[in-house]
């Protein structure tokens, strides 16, 4: 049996200043727009992380108040909010249609970053999602019909079965989008900005607002 602990000891002193000035770090400075900084952030990210730049952890909540969380895609931030998409019926589409509220987390390792997101939760509109569903892969068009998602799957024979009658049903035309695959968008009233520094002494800066269409105010936490 090894004797390598599992989890690896705080790093030392040479060592946490090693890991976080070896990188570039931007500024981290009040900004009247919090999505400017976002989008700042996230251009270094998709040029540093090895894959899914895009991917953000989703919060949600069931009926008895017990969180669910997973990691879902980024598909679009604007002045309006971040957008995902999935199946209406999944876990996480009948929570949110039942409680439109919703915690998000990215994480760049690569940059030692984080930014957390709280918010209210609207669903696209018809259009956004016609036109994201087009731009996706003809097996993942597939895929969202044939998957009825976070419903128990006897075996893997019978998903691939049903992808295979979709595939059969669609031919070569063109693969529609589902009525029940969709997307929400998160419009914050709570952002933060977390920057890893030197002995745990990380900087925060957050954007709060009363509601989706009120004027942000900033202000730093401890770490």
């Amino acid at each position: 049996m090894s004797d390598q602990p599992l989890i690896p000891p705080s790093p030392s002193e040479d060592e946490y200043v090693r890991q976080v000035t070896s990188a570039e770090p931007l500024p981290l400075l009040p900004e009247a727009d919090p999505y400017a900084l976002f989008a700042e952030w996230f251009r270094a990210a998709d040029k540093s992380e090895p894959n899914d730049p895009n991917a953000m952890a989703l919060a949600t909540a069931d009926a008895d108040g017990l969180p669910d969380l997973r990691m879902v895609l980024l598909k679009g931030f604007d002045a309006e909010g971040f957008v995902f998409y999935t199946n209406l019926e999944s876990a996480k589409g009948r929570e949110l249609a039942a409680n439109p509220k919703a915690a998000l987390l990215f994480h760049w390792k690569s940059l030692r970053r984080q930014v957390r997101v709280r918010g209210l939760v609207d669903s696209v509109t018809d259009a956004e999602a016609d036109a994201y569903f087009a731009t996706r892969a003809r097996p993942s068009q597939l895929g969202a019909w044939a998957s009825d998602q976070s419903r128990t799957l006897p075996d893997r024979f019978a998903l691939e079965k049903r992808v295979a009658e979709v595939g059969l049903r669609f031919g070569l035309g063109k693969v529609s989008r589902p009525p029940h695959w969709s997307g929400f968008r998160i419009k914050p009233i709570a952002i933060e900005f977390w920057r890893d520094r030197p002995f745990r002494l990380h900087e925060r800066l957050v954007f709060e607002r009363d509601a989706p269409d009120a004027a942000w105010s900033t202000r730093r936490l401890y770490p």
